[in-house]
Parts: C-alpha cells; sequence; structure tokens
C-alpha cells in the first residue's frame, strides 16, 4: 500500500476492442480494522485504512454503544495491526449488546420493521424543518463527486458528507458506504460539530441501514446518485427523513417528505 494514499499498484491487462495491454493500474486498499471494548474484542470492519479514529467513534455511536465522545474515555489506535482499543465511561452498555440477533418491532406504531437491537434505542424521529432547492441538490451531489480524488484514481469507494445547501462541510471516503457515513459521524462527535438543520450528501445506494445511520445522526435529507431499497423507504416515511435519489446531470427523484424540497432557498 502507499503509505501516503489508501491505493496500491498493481500490473493489470487491459482489453481496449482489440487487444490486450499491460499497463500499471491504482487499486483501492483493503484492510480488516477491530474494535475492543474494555479488552473484548467487540467487531472487526473491513474498511479503507484512513481516518481510523473518526471510524471508530463513528461505528460505536451507531451500534449504540456511546452517545457522546465524552463516554469513550481512553482510545489506543494501532494502523499497522489494524487494532482500536477503547475504553468506555460505560463498559457495560457494549457487553449487553447482541449483534447477531435482530429485534421486531415496530416504528412510530406503524407496521412491522426489522431492527438491530441497538437500532431500537439509537434511531431517531426527525422534525427539522431545513429545506434545499433542486439546484442545491444538484450542486452538492456533484459537489461530492469532484472532490474525490480517490475515487477518481481507483473507481472502488464510496463517499459520503455532512453538508449545509450550499456546500460540503465535513466529507469521508471508504470502500465501504457504512464506513464513509460512520467517519462523518464519528468527526463529528468528536468535533463537536452540530448536525442538527444538516444535509447528508452520499455517493451509494441507499439501504436501510444507511436510512438509519442517517437517523441516528439527526439529518433530515439523504441526497444520493443511486437508488433506495424499499425498507429505506417504509423507514424514511416514518422518522420523517427526506430521500433523494438518482441525482444524475439535472434530474431526480424525491421519494419521501418531499415538503424539505422547494423552489427558493428558504422557502
Amino acid at each position: 500500500m502507499d503509505k501516503e494514499r489508501p491505493v496500491a499498484s498493481r500490473t493489470v491487462w487491459n482489453y481496449d476492442g482489440e487487444k490486450l495491454q499491460a499497463r500499471n493500474d491504482r487499486i483501492a486498499s483493503e484492510r480488516p480494522f477491530t474494535l475492543e471494548l474494555d479488552g473484548e474484542e467487540f467487531a472487526t470492519i473491513v474498511c479503507t485504512p484512513t481516518d481510523l479514529e473518526d471510524l471508530t467513534f463513528g461505528f460505536l455511536a451507531s451500534e449504540g454503544v456511546i452517545r457522546t465522545a465524552d463516554e469513550v474515555i481512553g482510545l489506543a489506535l494501532d494502523p499497522d495491526r489494524g487494532l482500536a482499543q477503547v475504553r468506555l465511561l460505560h463498559p457495560e452498555r457494549g457487553r449487553s449488546l447482541d449483534h447477531s440477533k435482530r429485534f421486531i418491532g415496530s416504528c412510530c406504531g406503524k407496521g412491522r420493521q426489522f431492527y438491530f437491537r441497538s437500532d431500537v434505542r439509537t434511531a431517531k424521529t426527525i422534525i427539522s424543518r431545513r429545506t434545499i432547492t433542486p439546484a442545491q441538490c444538484i450542486g452538492l451531489i456533484r459537489q461530492l463527486q469532484d472532490g474525490s480524488d480517490l475515487f477518481r484514481e481507483t473507481g472502488g469507494v464510496h463517499n459520503a458528507a455532512l453538508c449545509s445547501p450550499d456546500r460540503l462541510l465535513v466529507c469521508r471516503t471508504d470502500i465501504g458506504r457504512h464506513n464513509a457515513l460512520d467517519k462523518v459521524f464519528g468527526h463529528c462527535l468528536r468535533e463537536r460539530l452540530s448536525m442538527k438543520d444538516k444535509v447528508v450528501a452520499f455517493s451509494g445506494r441507499v439501504s436501510s441501514e444507511v436510512l438509519l445511520k442517517t437517523s441516528k445522526m439527526g439529518v433530515g435529507t439523504l441526497l444520493s446518485k443511486s437508488a433506495p431499497t424499499d425498507l429505506a423507504l417504509e423507514l424514511a416515511d416514518e422518522l420523517g427523513i427526506t430521500v433523494v435519489g438518482f441525482i444524475r446531470g439535472s434530474s431526480f427523484n424525491v421519494y419521501s417528505h418531499p415538503e424539505r424540497i422547494t423552489e427558493r432557498a428558504g422557502d
């Protein structure tokens, strides 16, 4: 792996429609990253080995282990070994989670949804009145794409960003779309950055897990250049999140809570 950037070099044989030719290519790096909570192994994440402190905080918050950065009272990172050793203010919270089981429950009293146990405690209904114009939606996704040098170099990563309606505020990259969001979440927790009335711009498919992570961040509008799933949209309806997908060129689809998309800024 390149020590300066999370990429590797490899000889590939490229077919150009007429013949195969050897050339050097740049490949996105992928590494296992293990979290130990108070001496016990908690999870191993396969990720891009950058912004690992942000990933640690964001993953723990998404899983319901912590609610604020102050609940991590010690963190020793060893990037070479792919290891984070975490000491918690409330160690019993990590030990109580069972990641192998799902909980069948109701969301806001409507229908039956499948959640991990941690999602029942940490998913939030969003009441934000922040609006955004169609031009701003398109502009934020364009900024997300234009700002990713690693994607242009490898084509093998996802990008996520916390935004105001006009610009990207925090942007993170990872081979895993969930990891990219967790890195943004973790950075905001560590730096005490408010996520209220912000927007998430995202490069990947909007799955139910991505929707729930957005909810846990307290963000009311999720923009993506890709498609949503049906369960993600059912959750978006019930949790009050506006999902805008297939933002490509000058068009997009609004799948839920369209009242946040207005023709003029500030409407």
